[in-house]
């Protein structure tokens, strides 16, 4: 109708529905006598043109064997999930049911459980300095056996002889504690003990 009424030509009639078959965009100008459009001057920005993509005529399908050799027909393995509680269920209901509501409970914050834990003894820090010694002993002597303990080498005598001056200084502690509670046993000197 709209074509009747804007005095189209059967050309130009015909050239529109071609595009509207095609899924074309309709032109902007229909030249009444000619399939030819006369070459109009190009302007100096044209915007891209977006072409659609067309589909193929035949739809493309993949043969059954591809189809079975896929993962499509394996089914998956059941995987139960976390149940709910069924009392709890039971009870909720029979509440809604006893009350016309719904009874929240307060969530109760649940308390970590202490469990008596193994004493384990803390490693006697003298102990410690002496294995330390000996790891950088062992890594100067792979150095050594490398061919690079110059490198090493003062670094590492440096670090051994603070583990021994520190060492030094436990023995001292060790001692006096040793020697305090001895004599809180023991009287120093040879006073004879009054209760004799």
């Amino acid at each position: 109708a709209m074509m009747e009424e804007s005095k189209l030509t059967l050309f130009q009639r015909r050239f529109l529905m071609d595009c509207v078959k095609r899924g074309d965009t309709l032109p902007l100008q229909c030249h009444p006598t000619s399939s030819k459009e006369p070459a109009s001057p190009a302007p100096a920005f044209s915007p891209p043109v977006c072409q659609r993509s067309r589909l193929p005529a035949k739809p493309h399908l993949r043969p059954a064997e591809l189809c079975r050799a896929g993962d499509a027909y394996t089914r998956e393995k059941f995987r139960p999930q976390a149940r709910r509680d069924l009392e709890k269920e039971k009870e909720r209901l029979q509440n809604i049911l006893a009350t016309g509501k719904e009874v929240v409970e307060p969530e109760v914050k649940r308390m970590p459980v202490r469990r008596k834990e193994e004493e384990i003894p803390e490693p006697d820090r003298f102990e410690e300095l002496v294995n330390e010694i000996q790891e950088r002993k062992e890594f100067l002597a792979e150095m050594k056996a490398l061919g690079q303990d110059k490198e090493y080498r003062n670094i590492i005598l440096t670090e051994i002889s603070q583990k021994m001056h520190e060492m030094e200084i436990l023995d001292k502690k060790r001692s006096e504690a040793i020697r305090e509670t001895m004599t809180k046993d023991f009287p120093v000197g040879n006073k004879p003990d009054p209760c004799e």
